[in-house]
This record gives C-alpha cells, structure tokens and sequence, in this order.
C-alpha cells in the first residue's frame, strides 16, 4: 500500500509547479500561535536526480504525517530532522538553478492554472477510492472490523487528500502576490553571487491570510459604531461658535490648542470650485475646520434622504410581519407545574374590599372627584369683578336681547266660512290645485276655500293638530335671528355725474335740414374753414352745401355709388377726395376763395408732369393694384382733376393731418386691402403684405405716425417708421363699422354693428375702458369734436346721440363721459337710420346722414 502510495504522489507532484513544492515548515514559539509560513523558491527545473531526490523526501514526509497522527508526541524529533534536510535541499536547488530562473518563473506562472484542475481531478479520485475502499470492506465478511492495515491505508490516503489542499492554498498565494516574485528571484541571486550577509544560509516567509487566528480579531471590529474614536478634538459636543474669536478651535489629547486651518477667501473658494472635481461632495468637519471628502455610500445616503427614502438601503420595510409571539405554538407548557386555583378564581379579599367601598359610596362616605372640587371650591374665598367684563356683557346681552318667535300669518277672506264667491275654485282652478299634489309648495293656497251657510255647520279643521305640530318645530328646532334689511337706492348705485346744463355748449336743436338728394345720403364731410359741407349719396351725386344757409352750391355726377367723401385738411388746397366704386376722384369745387382754388389747380398740373420721370420704378404689384390716371374732358369741367383707379370697390378713404397723403380701403383685396398714396409725387404704395382679416376703416394718427387698421374684432396699431406692429386692441366684438381718433391721439372710438361703442384709452390698456350701449341697433358713425369735448353716435334707430367727453391731461384721471341729448329726427328707410356724423370744425354744431336723403344740423 505504500509503494501505491507513493507512486501515485509523484504523479500528482509532476503537475504541481515547483515555485509551491516547498514542504510546510512549523515555526515553534509565540509566533507558531499566530501566522504560519511557507519558504517558496523561484528556481529552474533541476537535475533529473535532484527531483528524484525531492520525490523521495516528500514521500517521506508523508508517511511522518501519517505516523505524526498514529504516533505519540515522542516522534516529534524526527520531523524536525526532515525540517533540516529539506532546508539543505532548498538550498542546493538555489546553487544549480541561477541562469534560467526568471524564464522558469513565467512558465511556471502559465501553468498555474492546468495544475490546479489536475490537482482537483486528483484530490477527488482519492475521494472516490477511499469511499469505495470503505463500503467495500464495510461489505466483506472476510475482513475483520479492527484490521489495522486497512485502517491505516485509509489514513494515509486521507492525508495525502489534505497534503493536496495545502498546496493548492500555497499556489493560490502564490500568485496573488506576483509582484513579490521578482524580488525572491533578486534575492536569490544575491544569495548565490554571496552579496547577502546571513551566507547561504536564507528564508523567505509568506504569510498566509487564511490561518491568522480568531483569537486576534478585533471583539468591536463588527458591531463598534462609536463615532469619537477618532476625534482629535477634545472639546466634546458644544457649538463651535465659542472659538470665533480664538485662534484655535479646542485641544487633541495631548492638551495642546488645534490652530484653525487657513480657510482661504473667495478667490480660493473659486478655485478650488472650478478645480477640485470632489468640490461638490466636499464638506467642512465643524470640529477641525478640515475640508472632508463624502464617501459614495453617504452621498447615497443623502440623496435617500432628500428623495424622502429610507436611508437603509437593506431595510425592507414592506418585508412580511413576523408573528414572533404566536407563531409558534408550544405543545407543552412552559412551566412543568400547573396553575394554582386562585390564579383564576375571584379574590375573596378584594370583593370584601370593593363592598366596603360600595357601601361607603352609597353611604356618602366617599366624594367622588366633582364632588370634592366643588366643596374645596365651595370653601375658597370668593372674589367678583368690580366692572363687568366682555363675556359678562355678551351673556346679558344675549339674556335681555329677546327675538320674539314671528307671528302667524292672519286668515285671510278666502279662509272664511262665508267667502266670497271671487275666492272660490272653479273647475279649472281645483284641476290645477288638484294636479300639484305631488308638489304642494306649487300651491297658491294650501286648502280649498268652502262655502258654509252659517257657523255652527263648520266642521272641525283636519290639519289643524298638524299645524300646531309644525308651529311647535319651528318655534323649538329654527334659531332666530335679527336681519338686517338692506335698502339701496337706485340713486346710490349711478355714478354722479355733473348736470348736462354745467357742461354747455352742445347741440340742442335741429337747425338746418340739406335736402337734394334723391336716394340715401352715406357720406358727408365739413371743409376745414367750416363754410361749406360735402355730401355723397346712393345717386351717384357729390353735392356741395353752404353750412348757414342750406343751399346747394354744385353738383357733381358720378359713375357709381358714393361711399365716402373727405374734405382735404390742408387749409392752401381747396380738393375733396369721392370713393365712387373702385376709382377715387379728387375733384376742386371751385368754391371759396378764387386764389386757393387756382393754387389748387396749379399744384396738381406740376405733379402730373413729374409723374412721367417715376413711372418706371413703380413695383409690378403696385402698378396692377392702382393707376393714376388724368380725367376727361367733360369730368374737368365738373372739377375733377385726378382719378386713381383701383382693381376693387373703395369703402372709405381717409387724409393725413398735412394733406399730402391720403389712404383707400378695399376690403375685397386680401393682402392689397390698404393703399397709401401721395399727391405730391402722384405715388401708390402697399404697406402690407399679409392680409390680417377683412379690413373694415383705417386711419392716421393726428400726432405720430401711426396708421389705425380696424378688422371685423380687433384695431391693429402700426407704426410707419418702424414698419412694425404697436399694439393690437381688443373689441370684444362681432363686427366693426367704423372708428373715430381723438384730436389729442391718446383716445379712440370705435363702433360696431352689435349695438356697442368702445372708448379705449390707449395709455391705459388695450380693453376698452368704457362700453356704452345707447343704442338699440347697429352703430354706424362716430365722431369727436376736434375743439370741445364732444363726440356723437349715429345708429339704425334713426337716433343721434351727444355725449360729453373730457379728456384731462393728468394721466391720474379717467375720462368722464356724460350722454347728453338725443336727436330722432331721421326717418326710417329700409331699416336704415344715420349712415354718418361729423362735427362742424368751429362751432359745436353736428352733422347727420340718414337713410331719408336728408342731412341735418343740430346746434346749441
């Protein structure tokens, strides 16, 4: 068996590197308690004799294994002989292996791993054999129980499985310090070329981490929490704050001061926040005044608190409930002794005891707690309050304020026995109160009146106990109270305005009536000097009236309906502009001064003959949009001295306050609904190029320049320097009719076909400050008064409305608007009352067009 033995050893040992052939060398005195080591040699593969030499040493040193564990504690000298010999062999290895250790070491090395499967292939075939080798002779009869041969056959093999652990563990340490092996191979070869100083003679020592013994650990390392083991500071748990004004900031152990740790400026701060990449996990220890890193497991720990977490990532707190308790239950007692009987059976004593106490209690004997803090009360002196207090004055409030319970109300004729005969049903009525049975709040009356010949044959009232029970629930379940009935005059509710007599002057009367026209009048227009009026009618007609006497001084003819007329502003010119279908006639009345109206002619002639040098730089989309063209023959005798012609039907045109521009509307051209032209060059230009909605009145501002656009809801507010929108105003509205401009420009007016006019105040907001509805129908015309506070609405209800409007020039105060006088003096013409008003420029007079073919002046 031994011969087996040993054979099979040195077939394991060939696979096993020679860096951990080494044998174990047990180091007696204190330090074999504590660590064992290992000699490892890095070396070259030796002669064929050495290794038949080491085979047999170590097949020695198995069998001194096996007899160490059989054997008594006096053979313990001849494993330390073996200790020797194995020393002077290690020895002789490091003489004849020095030229090719290193290249041996890597070699080695590679191998590692095609030995450790070798050396576990074998550790279990041993297994196997030495249970196969058991069962076998546990099986056989042959064998004896206690054979001592078989016994030790399987010690040895058993020694030979643990000899193959131990080196396995020397391999494995081995190379997971493979940055120690240079150093051993140096060491040898300072050893052989005689550069160490302890000779030949050397030991390298590995420690083994797996054998330190469990005596050495630390009893707190696994369970110590304390947190001021290592704490410099001394000064213990006050605040910091004390040493502000100390150079230091406590004492260590020693008992000497910590001085505080430059803290730096902000400069330094900025730098290191810039630098420092751990800056933002940085903290200061209070204590030490130290910049301290936070580890990764407290920023965890942070971030789980501010995300409202546990901050114990391995506490389950949904984990199931553990019935520690009574999950268990016990089959026996804990106690082998059984329970005494007066454990469960009443105390004898104690039911004397509460007896005692019932009687007592019954007795008077005992007081109970109110009872006695009402005697102890009772026998304290009494103290009152020389003036009465609040609660004291509410409580006799309450007491003396009595709120008599309401009164019934008094029978009526109806609930008479004799009524009547007015109040009695008829069949439809008693249908009705029959029909709200089901609702009898619905019910006028709660009974049906009857007719009794005399008294003594009234029967007895049947709701009369349910009645008295009602009565009795609402004098005992309603609270009373006392209402406080608010009376509110209408008066209070109405601004107060001033009286219509302190704001003269203002239109009163009718004076003048124009009449000429055949069909109805849509446009009129007053000259600057207030002299003369120019009027425009669904009869192709521009007429021109004398204000003060009503007389029609000239008549023009036209090709189409005139929609709008607009006397010029510029004072030097005697021109009116006529919007009659889509071409616009700038006429001379001839009427006035001579002068101005020859200047007048003179001015135009001179920009017709500059229109030939331009004509070429006007842009395509202007030239098919508008053209400027001279009039006939017979329509210069009429006065009329220029014709635009557009491509759609004009609404409305509009001057500038100099009189050299002037703007047309055509609401059927989309993006070329506005067109602005100038009469001094005879020049048309398109200011925008998006059609924002149907465009319905357009005008300039009288100060800036300012263009107002009115759409079907909103009045858009563009600046023509800038080119840019200024603001956007919101109607509220469904449709717009027409605008009119303050002559300060800070205010506006704006009319529409849903019965409304909208003050704005453009310094204020873009909502309108003020909505008067004053009139019933659509409103078709407004205007200011360019020298009073003044404006007027005209309306479909044939009404024209004067109003009072003042606009003061401290921003800190609201215009007033006063409604004033209402004229209805137009007559109805298919469902159309005053197509337009103007103010005279001078005087405080009011013109109105109507659907009548009639104009009207109203002054004061």
């Amino acid at each position: 068996m031994r011969n087996i033995n040993s054979n099979l050893k040195r077939k394991q040992d060939e696979n096993i590197p020679r860096s951990s052939k080494s044998p174990v060398n047990h180091i007696e005195g204190d330090d074999q308690d504590n660590d064992e080591y290992f000699n490892t040699i890095e070396g070259e593969d030796a002669d064929s004799s050495d290794s038949d030499r080491e085979l047999e040493d170590e097949d020695s040193e198995n069998d001194e294994f096996s007899d160490d564990e059989e054997k008594s504690d006096d053979e313990t000298d001849d494993s330390e002989e073996d200790e020797e010999d194995l020393d002077d062999e290690t020895e002789d290895d490091l003489d004849n292996d020095t030229d090719e250790e290193v290249d041996d070491e890597t070699d080695d090395e590679l191998d590692d791993e095609t030995d450790d499967e070798s050396d576990d292939n074998n550790e279990e075939k041993l297994n196997k054999d030495v249970e196969a080798k058991e069962n076998n002779e546990r099986n056989s009869e042959d064998i004896e129980e206690g054979d001592p041969e078989l016994e030790n056959d399987i010690s040895k093999k058993r020694k030979n499985i643990n000899l193959l652990r131990n080196k396995k563990n020397i391999r494995e340490d081995y190379t997971s310090n493979t940055a120690e092996s240079g150093k051993f191979v140096r060491i040898a070869k300072e050893t052989q070329n005689g550069k160490s100083s302890k000779g030949n003679e050397f030991r390298i020592k590995t420690k083994r981490k797996d054998v330190v013994s469990s005596t050495e650990n630390d009893e707190y390392a696994d369970h110590d929490t304390s947190d001021e083991e290592d704490i410099r500071n001394t000064v213990g748990n006050i605040p910091m704050q004390w040493y502000d004004e100390y150079k230091h900031l406590g004492y260590d152990w020693d008992g000497k001061p910590i001085v505080k740790p430059e803290s730096g400026d902000k400069i330094d701060d900025f730098l290191k926040r810039m630098e420092n990449p751990e800056f933002w996990r940085t903290v200061k220890d209070p204590q030490t005044g130290q910049d301290v890193v936070l580890g990764d497991e407290d920023i965890q720990l942070i971030k789980r608190i501010q995300a409202q977490k546990i901050p114990d990532v391995s506490f389950d707190e949904y984990a199931p409930w553990i019935e520690w308790f009574t999950s268990e239950v016990m089959k026996t007692p804990v106690r082998k002794f059984p329970e005494h009987k007066r454990s469960f059976l009443p105390s004898k004593s104690e039911q004397r005891k509460i007896s005692k106490l019932v009687h007592a209690l019954k007795m008077g004997w005992i007081k109970t707690k109110a009872e006695q803090d009402a005697l102890r009360a009772k026998a304290e002196p009494q103290f009152y309050m020389l003036w009465t207090t609040d609660d004291q004055s509410e409580e006799m409030r309450r007491i003396h304020k009595h709120i008599a319970p309401p009164k019934r109300q008094l029978p009526g004729h109806a609930e008479s026995y004799n009524p009547p005969p007015e109040y009695l049903f008829d069949e439809k009525e008693l249908k009705q109160w029959n029909k709200q049975k089901n609702d009898p709040s619905k019910r006028k009356l709660h009974f049906v009146p009857q007719k009794f010949e005399s008294l003594r044959k009234v029967p007895a009232y049947s709701r009369y106990i349910k009645e008295r029970f009602l009565r009795c629930l609402d004098l005992y379940l309603c609270p009373r109270a006392i209402k406080m009935k608010l009376t509110i005059e209408p008066e209070a509710l109405v601004p107060k305005l001033p009286s219509p007599r302190d704001l003269q002057p203002f239109p009163t009367v009718l004076c003048i009536e124009y009449e000429g026209h055949k069909d109805m009048v849509r446009t009129i227009s007053p000259d600057p000097t207030g002299q003369y009026l120019a009027s425009g009618s669904d009869d192709n007609t521009v007429k021109i009236w004398e204000v003060n006497t009503g007389r029609c001084l000239k008549t023009i003819q036209t090709n189409d309906i005139v929609r709008c007329v607009q006397w010029c502003p510029n004072t030097a010119l005697s021109l009116v502009a006529v919007a009659s279908g889509n071409r616009l006639l700038l006429l001379n009345p001839h009427v006035g001064d001579f002068l101005i109206c020859s200047k007048t002619d003179t001015v135009l002639k001179e920009a017709s003959e500059i229109i030939s040098i331009d004509a070429m730089e006007i842009p395509e989309r202007v030239r098919s949009s508008v053209k400027w063209e001279e009039p006939s023959d017979e329509e210069y005798n009429n006065g009329i001295r220029v014709c635009l012609k557009h491509f759609k039907e004009i609404t409305q045109v509009t001057w500038h306050c100099k009189g050299d521009y002037f703007a047309t509307v055509m609401p059927d051209g989309q993006n070329r609904s506005v067109l602005i032209s100038q009469l001094s060059k005879r020049r048309s230009q398109l200011p925008f190029s998006k059609s924002k909605g149907l465009i319905q009145s357009v005008l300039f501002h009288p100060l800036r320049p300012l263009l107002f656009v009115a759409t079907q809801r909103h009045v858009r507010i563009y600046d023509l320097v800038k080119q840019q929108l200024v603001k956007k105003l919101m109607t509220n509205s469904r449709w717009i009719s027409t605008m009119a401009v303050h002559p300060a420009g800070d205010n506006l007016l704006v009319a529409t076909y849903d019965r409304k006019i909208l003050w704005f105040d453009l310094d204020l907001s873009t909502k309108p400050y003020q909505t008067l509805r004053l009139h019933g129908t659509a409103v078709r015309g407004v205007a200011y008064h360019k020298r009073y506070p003044l404006f007027a609405s005209g309306s479909d209800d044939r009404s024209l409305i004067v109003s009072h409007g003042m606009v003061y020039n401290d921003l800190l105060k609201n215009p007033l608007i006063v409604p004033l006088k209402r004229f209805q003096d137009h007559k109805p013409h298919n469902d159309f009352g005053v197509f337009d008003v103007k103010f005279h420029p001078l005087q405080p007079w009011v013109f109105s067009s109507g659907g009548d073919a009639t104009i009207k002046l109203y002054s004061n």
